[in-house]
């Protein structure tokens, strides 16, 4: 798939089309990666960063990556678990997030020992297969592209497994879900199991520090000396604030990564505590 002079580049596979494209696509551009610009476009050639980009459906990036045509993919997990490639998951990604599970009629089903004998209608054969395998249950599992919802009304199927956000789509077709959560999935990264590409440490490195930066904010504030353990106890950053003496004698200036959920209360906190001059800035990127 590559030509002899890109032969040493890191081949990284990315969703095609799809809301996991669209965050994949924005994750590598905040990574430094060059992106394509024409949804029609294949491959992507970032030499500069040695890396080769190919724009493929989900559901095959496992398959490519566990054969070792391609050595790095981002792709679901649920993709990942029901295509049974040998592809394994190096980090979840945080976007992409959806729970797997069984629905039927509403009163009908309560417990997973009742999927024995029936008849389960999904689009992800190989998760269900797995998960009814590991808890000893036999039931007929049949693949369905699209919509399953119908499955049942059209006699079938006699239980769904699907993915569930709201539940609104299942109320809408007389289903409520039953039993225990099949699966919690999220975009991740793959790579083949059995080695480690050249270049896969610097890829991961940066995605990972994409993700930290989301997740973290830089905080500066300035606060009295004697006040500086019990501040510090509340920011105590990645591996500890940085403090630095103002020239108003007594004071000092601290610098902290904190998490971005909850910030706006320990800025509150920190208020409260005797801090000033408190500012929030946003993370581009980091190395941790």
């Amino acid at each position: 798939m590559t030509t002899d002079a890109s032969a040493a580049l890191l081949r990284v596979a990315v969703p095609n089309k799809g809301s996991l494209s669209v965050a994949a696509t924005e994750i590598l551009r905040e990574a430094g990666y060059r992106q394509r610009e024409d949804s029609k476009q294949l491959t992507l050639l970032d030499r500069e960063n040695g890396v080769e980009f190919f724009y493929l459906r989900p559901r095959d990036i496992a398959l490519y990556v566990g054969e070792g045509t391609l050595d790095v993919g981002i792709t679901g997990r649920d993709l990942l678990r029901d295509s049974g490639a040998t592809a394994e998951e190096v980090m979840g990604l945080g976007f992409g997030r959806s729970r797997f599970r069984f629905a039927g009629p509403a009163g009908r089903y309560s417990d997973l020992a009742e999927l024995a004998g029936t008849r389960i209608a999904t689009s992800y054969t190989g998760v269900v297969r797995a998960f009814l395998a590991e808890r000893g249950i036999d039931a007929s599992v049949t693949r369905l592209d699209g919509a399953v919802e119908t499955s049942i009304q059209l006699g079938v199927a006699d239980v769904i497994a699907d993915v569930v956000e709201t539940g609104s789509t299942l109320r809408r077709a007389g289903l409520e879900t039953f039993g225990e959560t099949i699966l919690e999935s999220e975009a991740v990264l793959v790579t083949r199991g059995s080695s480690v590409p050249g270049g896969f440490e610097v890829f991961r490195r940066r995605v990972e520090g994409v993700l930290v930066a989301r997740s973290y904010v830089m905080m500066d504030y300035d606060i009295e000396e004697l006040h500086l353990t019990a501040a510090t106890a509340l920011t105590p950053g990645i591996e500890s604030p940085t403090v630095a003496p103002l020239r108003r004698e007594g004071w000092v200036a601290v610098r902290a990564m904190v998490p971005r959920e909850g910030a706006q209360r320990l800025m509150d906190d920190l208020y409260d505590l005797g801090a000033r001059g408190i500012l929030l800035t946003d993370i581009h990127a980091c190395r941790l």
